[in-house]
């Protein structure tokens, strides 16, 4: 078994592939899914030694927490998962608004645990930026549930350079969940380096580009979700990218692996980056995940994919 990775400067130790779950009861996110199957995809990765679970209020909403608390209890081992979930979506007349407040922030918290079915959550993370809240005052709440052992690590998420230096002022922050992938490497300019520089771990989200990383996709293909607006799956960009996937192909069939498994292990090389959280739908795509474990990319490799994809 893969040996566990220390997030940032906590005292969270996780194995490098972790589990997104927004597909675990996540039904306002997506169609067809079936809770026992999430329940099932939850079991199966703490059965594979994947301890890194990552949720949300918004997911279900509530409903993925829910079912990562049911599993928890009929396991009884609350210490083989290190829980990540966020909060700062609020419904006000049934619109959605962001809320950092230090009181919204405990209050989430506190839901939180219940619907968890614990006592304190690993690592809770603020989810969107709020305009109202100075960052420092929303970050200094979560200080003082982390003092009161509530939660037992801090994180942001989707937060600008100036909103995180703003939230670490104090030096609080362990760690940053943001947009990173391959193809959209803007964090390289300012987020990475910044947080490789203040000991904060940085656990990218879309790394595999909605799926146009994974080596799976043709050039004929077209799609009529959220992709049929993503300009990464328009015309002359599409054909561009699934060409860079080719030659990503290439390195992958020399080390009898997949796509997605051999752009995974790439972002394992970076600093700061820890562990990833790829989702599943299914329990057999845990165990498709975990075999990013046994790819062992060469430094020729390294460099050949970042080149791939810097133009």
């Amino acid at each position: 078994m893969a040996e566990q990775v220390r997030l940032g400067k906590t005292n969270l130790y996780v194995r490098p592939i972790g589990l997104g779950a927004n597909k675990v009861g996540g039904h306002n996110l997506f169609s067809g899914l079936n809770n026992e199957t999430g329940k099932e995809v939850v079991r199966t990765a703490l059965d594979n030694g994947i301890n890194f679970l990552d949720t949300a209020f918004i997911y279900g909403p509530e409903h993925s927490e829910r079912l990562i608390g049911e599993v928890l209890k009929e396991r009884g081992q609350r210490d083989e998962a290190v829980i990540a979930t966020k909060g700062a979506h609020k419904f006000v007349n049934g619109e959605v608004v962001f809320d950092n407040s230090p009181a919204f922030l405990r209050e989430s918290v506190e839901s939180s645990l219940k619907r968890l079915q614990t006592d304190y959550i690993d690592l809770f993370y603020i989810h969107f930026p709020d305009e109202a809240t100075p960052k420092a005052e929303a970050v200094g709440e979560l200080k003082k549930l982390k003092d009161e052992g509530k939660i037992r690590a801090i994180g942001v998420s989707n937060f600008s350079i100036e909103q995180l230096k703003d939230a670490n002022s104090d030096g609080y922050v362990d760690v940053l969940q943001s947009h990173y992938n391959l193809l959209q490497r803007e964090a390289e300019k300012d987020l990475l380096p910044y947080t490789k520089e203040n000991g904060i771990s940085f656990v990218p989200y879309f790394p595999l580009a909605s799926g146009l990383l994974g080596g799976k996709y043709t050039k004929d293909m077209t799609f009529t979700d959220i992709r049929a607006k993503d300009p990464l799956f328009q015309g002359e960009a599409f054909a561009r990218n699934l060409d860079k996937v080719e030659q990503v192909r290439e390195i992958a069939n020399a080390l009898n692996a997949e796509v997605a498994h051999v752009v995974l292990a790439w972002y394992l090389t970076r600093d700061s980056i820890d562990a990833l959280i790829p989702g599943a739908k299914g329990p057999e795509q845990v165990l498709a995940n975990l075999k990013t474990l046994e790819v062992q990319l060469s430094q020729a490799d390294i460099e050949k994919i970042d080149r791939i994809f810097q133009s």
